[in-house]
């Protein structure tokens, strides 16, 4: 086995070939579910795919289509127009 593929980094398939030979394919793991970085909240509509596969995606798919979508979780940007409208009242 080659060195890179050593690892388990990457994730190891079982294939049967048409010639009724099996033979193992190797391909990298799924990242983790994207995280707000205020709350730690799972971001939903954002997908668990490698960064060459999300290119592929249309841009409706790649992330929610409202402010800061894709970047904060919707509890955080709420607590944040809240605080401005706050603040711009006083």
């Amino acid at each position: 086995m080659r060195g890179n593929r050593r690892s388990h980094a990457m994730r190891r398939l079982m294939r049967r070939l048409p010639g009724n030979t099996t033979t193992t394919h190797f391909v990298r793991r799924r990242p983790k579910y994207a995280h707000c970085p205020i709350t730690g909240q799972v971001l939903h509509g954002v997908p668990r795919l490698r960064p060459a596969q999300v290119r592929k995606l249309t841009k409706t798919e790649r992330r929610p289509s409202r402010p800061y979508g894709g970047k904060i979780s919707h509890t955080a940007l709420a607590n944040a127009i809240r605080a401005k409208v706050l603040e711009d009242r006083n």
